[in-house]
């Protein structure tokens, strides 16, 4: 076969079998004598055609591999002295390691008069003092071209450096690209400087992405010259890969190095601001914190709603259209929400170390906030700890927040007035279906010292007087008995989903119809036709729970189909409908608040169905 090339996959098996055939030799039959001076001289001539040193720059990129016919002239050494063959065998072994080498993480080279096919360095440099016949890449580390590169000069995070020659491109992202060679290709630098030496000399074109093109008056471009935005004395932008390679990808905020003080300058003005909120509104400071402290389940729940919940709500708005203009408020109205969140877990924190002088003048909350921010700054120096502390104490300030405007909100309500309590062992006969029958029956007669007698007792209907037929479920209502919680309901829920489900799977595969919409069609077909003729579902009679109204008047379908339609409002933002009867005082879910409903539970044994 004529093949112009050898592949990898050739010389791999070449130098595996010139690797055995002096073990099966040595196995099967005595070492073979010596041959005559004219089979030696060819693997003289093969040895001799390996460049060790390179000198013409034409010969440093000639690629080609040995035809079929070197071949045959290297296969012929095969019948010469093992010592030869065992030579070639370590040599040709050598080669295709060069091309197979271990892992690209840290730092590579390719020395002098040697050739590879590629070099790449992963968190490390390349360094080229030879022959590369592809490409040289750096990712994370610089690329130096003091040799001869066949394909690309590439660096991410670092700089490119030719000294020598590069038959392509040679790139650097976030780095500065140094030419004083050829590159035969364009020389391109993306948020970072190109500097063309006095013996630089550029084939095609020469391109800064924000940057600067520093250029030697003897250097020669052969394309056009072109410099796309730059920064003026930020063009360099070493203060951007100095944060990016010793911060950002180390997982944390804040670093020590060269480079890096503009970080520190950054986090110095946001402690200022943070004091200069304690110094201004202290007591608002002090009220986030203790919510935090005396409520730190509920304040982690409201924390993670409001991370959760926040880019529902923009996507809410802008699907509306009209919401698009209360978005810049909202963003505006999150934002600082969360700086003044984040001086509060500063003041929570230094809290902690100020409690330890006791009583002084060290507890003011702009102490707290200071000491608090100096540690947080301290923490964000940790590699991924620092990212990961950054992330959580925005999202905990935020949720510490929305939960004291939430608590903020409930004191101003005006309290509702005292009823006074039903005398322990009376019946639920005070309520209004019993009303009628206490105001037609005589009073009853209760001798004086009788049990009965204490004040506010209500006495039970005398058997043989006019009683009104009014049902009993008239006894259930909103303000005579205690409302169903979170826990509670979701059982509730849960309970009925399960039986829709079932039904619907079960009635979808007869009549081949089923789906996410087909689903919640049916619970809320359900969920209202046992609201109007039941006050309840089949959960709720397991967990004994009720729909009323807050008027106590008869649930009719105009209530039931309007809660029912708006449990999707509930539903669809994330759950946020259902999960507010945890936060609310008067346990009404959002579908509850709009149709004036709320549910309650019932005593044992009283009937639902």
């Amino acid at each position: 076969m004529n093949q112009p090339r050898l592949s990898l996959l050739s010389l791999l098996g070449l130098a595996f079998a010139f690797a055995l055939l002096p073990a099966l030799s040595a196995q099967e039959s005595p070492p073979a004598p010596s041959t005559p001076e004219k089979t030696a001289a060819p693997a003289v001539a093969v040895e001799t055609t390996a460049p060790e040193v390179v000198t013409d720059e034409t010969a440093a990129f000639d690629t080609t591999v040995p035809s079929d016919d070197s071949l045959r002239e290297l296969g012929a050494t095969t019948e010469s002295t093992p010592k030869e063959k065992t030579k070639r065998t370590r040599r040709s072994s050598t080669s295709a390691s060069r091309q197979h080498e271990g892992p690209p993480f840290g730092s590579h080279r390719v020395s002098a008069g040697k050739t590879q096919r590629e070099v790449v360095s992963v968190f490390g440099s390349s360094t080229v003092d030879g022959t590369v016949t592809d490409a040289a890449v750096s990712i994370f580390g610089n690329t130096l071209v003091n040799g001869a590169v066949g394909d690309a000069a590439v660096s991410v995070m670092g700089n490119t450096t030719v000294n020598g020659t590069v038959h392509d491109v040679a790139v650097s992202v976030l780095g500065t690209t140094t030419v004083n060679g050829k590159v035969k290709g364009s020389v391109v630098a993306v948020l970072g400087n190109v500097v063309l030496g006095p013996n630089a000399e550029v084939g095609e074109e020469v391109v800064a992405v924000l940057g600067k093109i520093k250029r030697a008056d003897t250097s020669i471009v052969h394309g056009g010259v072109q410099q796309i935005g730059g920064f003026g004395p930020f063009g360099d932008l070493a203060w951007l890969r100095a944060w990016v390679t010793k911060c950002l990808f180390l997982g944390r905020p804040l670093g020590f190095g060269e480079n890096l003080g503009w970080t520190w300058l950054i986090a110095g003005g946001f402690l200022l601001f943070y004091l200069l909120l304690a110094l201004l509104f202290p007591r608002a400071i002090n009220r986030t914190v203790e919510v935090l402290e005396q409520r730190p389940g509920r304040t982690l729940l409201a924390a993670l709603l409001s991370a959760l919940l926040a880019p529902v709500l923009f996507v809410i708005l802008a699907i509306t259209g009209i919401g698009l203009l209360l978005i810049p408020f909202l963003a505006a109205g999150l934002f600082f929400g969360a700086l003044f969140g984040r001086a509060a877990v500063c003041a929570w924190l230094g809290r902690r170390i100020t409690s330890l002088f006791g009583d002084s003048q060290m507890r003011h909350v702009t102490i707290e906030v200071l000491f608090g921010g100096v540690m947080v700054a301290l923490l964000y120096t940790v590699p991924f700890l620092g990212g990961l502390l950054w992330k959580l104490f925005g999202i905990l300030g935020l949720g510490m927040v929305v939960y004291a405007l939430i608590l903020g909100m409930k004191s101003d309500r005006p309290a509702a007035p005292a009823t006074p309590a039903p005398a322990p062992g009376a019946p639920m006969a005070a309520t209004a279906g019993f009303a009628a029958a206490e105001q037609s029956a005589p009073p009853p007669v209760v001798e004086p010292g009788s049990a009965s007698a204490g004040f506010g007792a209500v006495t039970p209907p005398v058997y043989g007087a006019p009683v009104s037929s009014a049902p009993l479920a008239g006894a259930i209502s909103a303000a005579t008995l205690p409302r169903a919680g979170f826990w509670i309901r979701t059982a509730s829920a849960l309970l009925d989903f399960l039986i829709i489900g079932l039904a619907v799977g079960f009635l979808g595969g007869m009549i081949h119809f089923n789906g996410p919409g087909f689903l919640f069609l049916a619970m809320a077909t359900y969920s209202a036709v046992m609201w109007k003729h039941k006050g309840t579902t089949i959960g709720g009679v397991i967990c004994g729970l009720k729909v009323v109204r807050l008027d106590d008047r008869p649930i009719d379908w105009s209530v039931a189909i309007i809660r029912a339609l708006t449990g999707f409002l509930s539903f669809c933002v994330a759950g946020l409908g259902f999960i507010w009867v945890a936060f609310d005082d008067d346990k009404q879910s959002w579908h509850d608040k709009v149709a004036g409903t709320t549910i309650v539970k019932v005593p044992k044994g009283t009937s639902l169905l």
